[in-house]
């Protein structure tokens, strides 16, 4: 039974396995260029107030600079726009050198027009990803830092009254929260570009001030729609990628009332089209340059400032990282025009399909495709170019003179730019007024060959509709779809896709007969309800695999389907098969719920440790915990629970009663209302959970085994006796000590030291039954010298080996007067197997403390004490549970009154763990204390 407990559980390891590696090395190839400088780069450290530097000692604002002009900026007279860099969680104040370089470069090719002028704001690196305490203090300080900023301008003739704000993970949370200051004037920002920020929740709730940060700042932005209204937020998630910061959290929480934000995947980026991790998304080349480019375009020319114009900043954002129309920002044209180039070459185009090749035009060429004749055969127009040149290249006549157009309007902007050519596909329906659409080729002077090619076409013919595979068919069975009819645009509908715990491998094989070289092809994923849209650009004929997965799942009220488009040549074939990846899927769960995966672990262990008291109850010995955690830790003990409850809370008045309880919400509603939560999803947690539970206990004791062989070799062991007083003047002592420096340094700090001593007594207690095991196996080859050498009156008269005392003569190491026999080595062995519960729950306790430690003792320069400590209360309560329960033993608790409801509480314990820690990761301490302070009350009473 243990073999296959073993067996079992190691298979469900494994799986977690395979998730965690499909996150982490499974995805896409870094397609990331990097950016470099071209002059050193230069930091120069901005003054700030005494009063500032005295309330912030940690902190500090830099003005970025490079060769010359960071020469002519060192007297800090600035007369440039001003954008405000602010780093994320551990990020670093240079981080904005891609940013300024760039745009450094950009500007000396417009003559210095106009420049940017980029400042960065020093965090001294901080884990505010994990500790939301010092959160509101980086919000002041920017605060802060935006009117020292603008004082530096205020000599100008111009004076500059607002701030852009790039914000890189955390950091782009911070500019959000700005706005929720009293004192603070929204109009001192005109634009927040964030990147790889986790908008909508943090990645980690280890501590409840990061949680109130983020409810006061997202409450805040949907409750002041119009005092947020002027405030356009730009987010930029990394994709697949970025496996610290998915990018579905990335997504702006809004209520549609004056939209301003916009929120994109790196990978449906236009001129981007990778993922990025989530350092590169700084410093990626192709994701700075779109950045640059936008700020640029932002510009108005006659204030030399970025656009107050809200409609204006929307469009010119979309252009640059949502869909761009191939067509340069300044080149836009009117929606009605007259044609300037009648005496251009006009060609009329009679056939549904045309190709047009060539390399050097002299002359600009228009060619014009009828649509009265084709509007009843066919429902689209669709246009592929090579020639990317950004100037205006499709219209829609609307007065003509026999073959010439006089006038029409620009079709171009309807037009998209993918990553080997742009597109345009237009619906006749749509332009029931136009007689012609018009193609225009440029004229042209080079040796590079471009390519054009049209057709019209029936959107049903071209598209085809099919059922996904079933997320456990693993990929055994598949969906197929052939396009056997010719054309340049096919569309596959993928029914039922929309769910972000299904993962896909799609592959697409082209057979293109007549083809005598490759040919350019895009295929693109295209997500109706999110801008995550993936592109792959192949060579045709070829044979390529996709993975398809999703970032956010379809909204309830959404009824749109995810659509596999094929932009390819017209003379091929393709076959489309579609299976269910396994792994992939593993990883989809372990990518949307493996921050939860801490609650379920703890919540089996949590019945293990039940179970084990209960047989401390029933026949006074405790069973080993893996033993134990494979007869009590059942999916059935929890997770109906769980569920029941959820839907008694769509019932109003149970919700009236769970208001008077003071409960707080079930974090499963909350993770149904965010979209990620979906049936199953707890019982396969639950076994994940069980399952590391298992093999971290066994790998746990193989470690402390290992200390205690060390510990062995370097100290002679002793027996202490078990039975003695749980609290002494030392271990009070000790309580109190360790409790005045949780509350004058850092709470986390003060339980990490208790829990050392309590490895350390583990350590001893797997020592000690190690040398009683050796003592009492030598007894039998002893027993003729023990027999010599015992005075018959003091031995009884059937003393047995097994029970009887060795001389003190022989053990000196073990102190006199003292006994070794079975049950003494089997109390001691229980007394271990309930310590080793103890100690592995309270590891888990340390382990979600470690930020606030960590964030501890890198300030601890600054600031000798850790506030606001949201480790403090817990890890009070902590230090006085284990500094009784380090001096106890099972045969204290075997006559306890409290011990049977102690047994029996740990299963209530375990369901309001998943209750209420799935979202709120710091209240696991909580019942992890709840529970040990019942242990040690239960060995007084």
């Amino acid at each position: 039974m243990k073999l296959a407990a073993a067996l079992f559980y190691g298979l469900i390891f494994c799986f977690v396995g395979i998730g965690i590696r499909d996150i982490l090395f499974l995805h896409e190839a870094n397609g990331c260029s990097m950016t470099y400088m071209y002059e050193y780069p230069e930091y120069k450290k901005v003054p700030l107030p005494k009063r500032l530097s005295r309330r912030y000692p940690s902190y500090g604002l830099y003005l970025y600079g490079e060769g010359v002009y960071a020469e002519e900026n060192r007297n800090l007279r600035p007369v440039g726009i001003p954008v405000l860099f602010l780093p994320g969680n551990a990020g670093s104040y240079k981080q904005v050198r891609s940013l300024g370089s760039v745009a450094l470069r950009k500007s000396e090719n417009i003559d210095f027009k106009f420049h940017f002028n980029f400042f960065s704001i020093d965090f001294n690196e901080e884990l505010v990803a994990f500790y939301g305490g010092s959160l509101q203090k980086q919000t002041k300080f920017v605060h802060e830092c935006i009117k020292v900023i603008l004082k530096l301008y205020k000599d100008q003739e111009l004076p500059v009254s607002r701030v852009a704000i790039v914000g890189h993970s955390m950091g782009g949370l911070v500019a959000r929260a700005l706005l929720t200051l009293q004192d603070f004037n929204p109009d001192l920002i005109s634009l927040i570009i964030t990147q790889a920020t986790p908008h909508i929740a943090p990645v980690l709730t280890v501590d409840r001030y990061l949680l109130d940060f983020y409810d006061t700042v997202n409450s805040y932005w949907l409750l002041n729609a119009n005092t947020v209204k002027n405030v356009t937020v730009l987010s930029v998630g990394g994709g697949f990628r970025d496996y610290q910061v998915r990018s579905g959290l990335t997504i702006l929480p809004s209520l549609n009332i004056h939209n301003t934000t916009i929120s994109v995947v790196s990978s449906a980026v236009p001129r981007v089209w990778i993922s990025t991790d989530h350092l590169a998304i700084v410093w990626c080349k192709e994701l700075v340059l779109s950045t640059v480019r936008a700020l640029f375009d932002l510009v108005e020319p006659d204030s030399n400032q970025i656009t107050q114009n809200q409609e204006k900043m929307k469009f010119i954002l979309s252009h640059h990282f949502v869909k761009h129309t191939a067509v340069d920002h300044e080149e836009e044209a009117d929606s009605m025009s007259p044609f300037f180039g009648l005496k251009s070459v006009w060609t009329e185009i009679g056939s549904s399909s045309w190709s047009y090749s060539g390399s050097n035009e002299p002359r600009g060429k228009y060619f014009s495709f009828p649509v009265s004749s084709h509007r009843r055969n066919f429902s689209h127009f669709h246009c592929q170019s090579s020639v990317l040149d950004g100037s205006p290249w499709l219209y829609g006549c609307t007065k003509s003179d026999i073959s010439v157009c006089l006038e029409g309007m620009d079709l171009s902007l309807e037009s998209e730019l993918l990553p080997t050519f742009k597109i345009v596909t237009l619906s006749l329906n749509h332009y029931l007024n136009l007689s012609h659409i018009i193609v225009y080729i440029p004229r042209t002077n080079g040796n590079k060959e471009f390519t054009l090619h049209c057709e019209f076409f029936s959107e049903e013919s071209r598209t085809a509709t099919t059922q996904v595979p079933n997320v456990f068919s693993f990929g055994i069975s598949a969906s197929k779809v052939d396009f056997t009819s010719s054309g340049l645009m096919h569309t596959l509908q993928l029914q039922d896709f929309n769910q972000i715990y299904q993962a896909f491998t799609v592959y697409v094989e082209s057979k293109c007969h007549s083809l005598t070289e490759e040919l350019p092809s895009v295929y693109r994923w295209h997500i109706p309800w999110s801008n995550e849209d993936s592109f792959t650009a192949v060579s045709i004929p070829s044979s390529v695999e996709i993975s398809a997965k999703l970032h956010v799942a379809r909204p309830v009220n959404d009824s749109s389907v995810s659509v596999l488009h094929l932009y390819t040549s017209r003379d091929c074939q393709y076959q489309i098969t579609i299976r269910t990846s396994f792994f992939q899927v593993l990883g989809q769960v372990i990518r949307f719920h493996g921050v939860c995966l801490p609650v379920y672990i703890v919540s089996n262990i949590l019945l293990g440790y039940g179970r084990q008291l209960s047989n401390v109850l029933s026949t006074g010995h405790s069973v080993e915990f893996d033993v134990a955690l494979d007869s009590a830790a059942k999916p059935y003990k929890v997770d109906p629970i769980v569920n029941v409850l959820k839907l008694l809370l769509r019932f109003t008045w149970f919700n009236t009663v769970w208001a008077l309880l003071f409960l707080p919400e079930l974090d499963a509603v909350i993770l149904t209302n965010q979209g990620n939560w979906y049936p199953l999803v707890s019982l396969f947690l639950f076994l994940f959970g069980t399952g590391i539970a298992y093999w971290s206990c066994i790998l746990f004791h193989f470690f402390l085994k290992l200390l205690s062989s060390l510990w062995g070799a370097l100290r002679r062991p002793s027996v202490v006796s078990e039975h003695g007083r749980l609290i002494t003047p030392g271990g009070l002592g000790l309580i109190i000590f360790l409790n005045i420096i949780s509350w004058m340094t850092c709470g986390a700090f003060a339980l990490l030291v208790i829990y050392l001593l309590y490895v350390f007594k583990v350590v001893g207690l797997l020592t000690l039954i190690r040398t009683l095991k050796n003592v009492l196996n030598l007894a039998p080859k002893r027993k003729a010298e023990n027999e010599k050498a015992v005075d018959s009156r003091n031995v009884p008269e059937n003393c047995g080996v097994k029970e009887c005392p060795l001389p003190n003569a022989r053990l000196p190491a073990l102190g006199r007067d003292k006994f070794v026999s079975v049950s003494a080595i089997d109390e001691a062995v229980d007394n271990l197997r309930m310590h080793f519960t103890v100690l592995n729950l309270v590891t888990w306790a340390v382990l979600l403390s470690a930020p606030s430690l960590t964030y501890w003792f890198k300030n601890l320069r600054y600031e000798k004490r850790l506030d606001p400590d949201p480790c403090r209360h817990v890890a009070t309560v902590l230090i006085i549970a284990l500094g009784i329960l380090i001096k106890s033993s099972t045969a204290s608790m075997k006559t306890s009154k409290l011990l049977k409801h102690v047994a029996r509480i740990q299963l209530p314990v375990s369901v309001a763990v998943v209750a209420f820690g799935l979202v709120h990761l710091y209240r696991v301490s909580y019942f992890i204390a709840f529970s040990l302070v019942l242990h040690a009350l239960s060995c007084f009473v």
